[in-house]
């Protein structure tokens, strides 16, 4: 069982916190021991929260609420409903992406004194696409132990229950919002093998599934929303299909996107990297250009995909324009 949040013991000669005095540790090398006696530094607590239903809270998160020496909250305005529930009193602070320069290193401080913090986001696993990542970064970087308290999460959930391969995946967090970034983004994620999954706003939803359905059309996926709560909904299909269905039925509420892999398409089809192939060098063009490139940066992706020179493409250009339709 771990250690109460609230103890302060006597400090083991090898305990967390001091990575230079563990014995058998290599240089450089810092090795974490969550619940060894120590009276400093504190520990941090990454202390998960329902994500709809407040059944998914835990008895080892509340404890931990209740006993550490303060909670640090994304928004304090939906941090104290939750306490209020479970009957919860302690310190709140905030900690957010907007005052995290300031609050980091006050809080860093605090468990370098001795502290114990409990840290939650607006709901689900902190440290999970919001600003709690840096400061569970900066404490391991110190030498103070960093402790989960699992709990529930919306990308695992919507993985579990997607109906797509669950033996490899890749959080790959919120698309950028920017078209040229998103290009970029669904790139890098081109021959991911894995299953790969996305949070996305009600708002932009639909323009990311537009965006997938431009590259990944045929693949399968599932658009997830509302997880725990009582209009809980899985769309599955095609990135197109789903992108039509959203279309039609605008989702509400935070959503999850969990789109198949590469490694997933079916024997004797296309390469992901070839999606180009079927396309003559000005439908290539017109194709990122309807991305929202310029025709300058879409000529220089055509080229890239194509392994010309731009001047070899633009080459190609002229002699596909010049042939015509009626030419041969």
């Amino acid at each position: 069982m771990d250690a109460k949040p609230g103890t302060r013991p006597k400090r083991d000669g090898a305990a967390a916190g001091n990575p230079d005095d563990v014995r058998g540790a290599g240089p450089g090398v810092r090795v974490q021991r969550s619940f060894e006696e120590r009276d400093r530094p504190g520990t941090l607590y990454l202390v998960a929260t329902p994500i709809g239903n407040l059944e998914d809270m835990t008895m080892r998160a509340i404890r931990t609420l209740r006993e550490a020496d303060l909670i640090a909250a994304e928004d304090t305005r939906q941090a104290r409903k939750l306490l209020s529930h479970f009957g919860i009193r302690n310190r709140l602070v905030s900690y957010h992406e907007h005052n995290k320069d300031a609050s980091g290193p006050e809080l860093i401080r605090l468990l370098e004194e001795g502290r114990s913090i409990a840290l939650v986001t607006d709901a689900g696993t902190p440290a999970v696409s919001d600003p709690g990542a840096e400061l569970a970064a900066e404490a391991a970087a110190r030498g103070i132990p960093v402790v989960p308290i699992p709990g529930a999460n919306a990308a695992l959930s919507a993985l579990i229950i997607s109906g797509l391969e669950t033996r490899r995946f890749l959080f790959a967090g919120f698309p950028p919002r920017d078209r040229k970034g998103m290009i970029r983004f669904l790139d890098s994620l081109e021959t991911e093998p894995g299953t790969i999954i996305l949070y996305e706003s009600p708002h932009r939803v639909l323009k990311t599934l537009e965006a997938l359905a431009g590259r990944w059309g045929g693949r399968r996926m599932a658009l997830v929303r509302e997880l725990t709560k009582l209009h809980e909904e899985a769309v599955r299909g095609t990135v197109a299909d789903v992108r039509d269905y959203a279309a039609a039925h605008p989702p509400v509420g935070e959503c999850v996107l969990v789109i198949e892999g590469a490694a997933e398409r079916p024997a004797g089809g296309a390469e992901e990297g070839d999606w180009w192939k079927p396309l003559t060098p000005a439908a290539h063009v017109a194709h990122y250009e309807g991305l929202g490139l310029d025709r300058r940066e879409a000529m220089k992706r055509a080229a890239a995909d194509r392994g010309l020179k731009k001047r070899d493409l633009y080459a190609a250009l002229l002699a596909e324009a010049d042939a015509g339709p009626d030419k041969p």
